[in-house]
């Protein structure tokens, strides 16, 4: 294998580091509208929640332990697309995966120590836990709709007082072209991960963060930043969020050591409303986003995330796919243009057969 460059910024390597080594965590207090963090630092599950710390273990993906799993082959000889084709309003489809179970783990930033996260509420495949690799997750079982989806998919758990309260049923995951040149857009790489936000975010911060959309409501209240203090206690209101995740790859790593430098956000063309990758993350992937509802409404100033206040939100992604299901529907809904359900089917160009069949197939 070619010699391959290791370095990520200093900063960013020196924060992590002080980070892991002082084991900083996140705080879990309870939610309010305010953007001043709680003092404590204690967890309710009594773990330290994970902070953006490197790499330092060795995992099934990872023999050495670096941090970089490179991809094989790498994207190479690929530039940001700077194309506008005919516009199209929408270029997505939905990933609808239920919640599997929660756990204490977390196979992208402590791959192989079980217990040592915050809690986290797992979907889409089953068997997710501390050690899941490529491997051991591909072709298994899930609650995604679509059999062929047995990426994992987790986030902070969510609590009220001591009880754990977690989405019911299938939560919508979009895929969608985070990119003006929709038709450049390919499948994510098999074993590709990352990790959406930070833990250790400040209120501004999460939300200045380039995947931040309408952050935490319910009934009438959005754009917040933190967990509303109540919510109309109706049985149609729910807590939700919405936040999106980079969609440029520098075709060269499935995961870097702090899990989010393999991975960018889209940027604006200089004198253009258009977005395109970064010269530096050439290759245009869907974009991946999480639009989450917990079943919890009324007095909401007990609820909070297992990570700490509403903030601390962030999310992981896995990639499990089976190969040919995921390019079919890339294909027909990302780069064909349609706004497609989790079969690839656009209600509104029922001339265009759906992707998968009746039970989620591939035709």
């Amino acid at each position: 294998m070619t010699c391959r460059s290791k370095q990520l910024p200093a900063l960013l390597l020196g924060t992590a580091l002080v980070a892991s080594v002082l084991g900083l965590g996140t705080v879990a207090t309870a939610a309010g509208s305010g953007d001043t963090p709680a003092a404590s630092a204690v967890g309710h599950t009594g773990h330290t929640g994970h902070t953006a710390a490197v790499s330092t273990r060795a995992s099934g993906d990872d023999p050495d332990g670096d941090g970089y799993i490179p991809a094989v082959p790498p994207v190479t000889d690929v530039t940001p697309s700077q194309a506008t084709p005919p516009p199209r309003y929408h270029k997505e489809f939905q990933a609808n995966c239920a919640v599997t179970h929660t756990a204490p783990d977390d196979p992208i930033v402590y791959p192989g120590q079980p217990g040592k996260s915050h809690d986290h509420t797992f979907m889409g495949n089953r068997t997710t836990h501390a050690g899941s690799t490529t491997a051991s997750l591909y072709g298994r079982d899930t609650t995604c709709l679509a059999p062929a989806d047995a990426s994992a998919y987790w986030m902070p758990s969510l609590y009220k007082g001591d009880r754990k309260i977690s989405p019911v049923g299938p939560q919508v995951i979009y895929y969608k072209a985070g990119v003006t040149d929709y038709t450049s857009v390919r499948p994510f790489p098999k074993g590709l991960r990352f990790v959406v936000g930070d833990p250790m975010q400040s209120a501004q911060q999460f939300r200045g963060h380039k995947g931040f959309v309408e952050g935490w409501e319910c009934g009438d209240s959005f754009f917040n930043t933190d967990i509303p203090a109540t919510c109309p206690s109706r049985p149609d209101v729910q807590l939700n969020l919405r936040m999106q995740a980079p969609s440029c790859w520098d075709g060269r790593y499935l995961d870097t050591p702090d899990h989010k430098s393999h991975m960018a956000y889209p940027v604006v063309k200089p004198g253009t409303n258009d977005n395109m990758c970064p010269a530096s993350h050439p290759v245009a992937l869907p974009m991946i986003e999480f639009k989450m509802a917990w079943p919890v409404n009324g007095d909401m100033s007990d609820v909070r995330l297992a990570g700490g206040r509403g903030y601390s939100f962030h999310y992981d992604f896995f990639n499990a796919w089976e190969e040919r299901t995921l390019k079919a529907l890339v294909d027909q809904c990302i780069v064909g243009g349609f706004q497609c359900d989790a079969r690839g089917y656009d209600l509104y160009h029922p001339e265009r057969a759906a992707v998968l069949n009746a039970d989620y197939r591939l035709t």
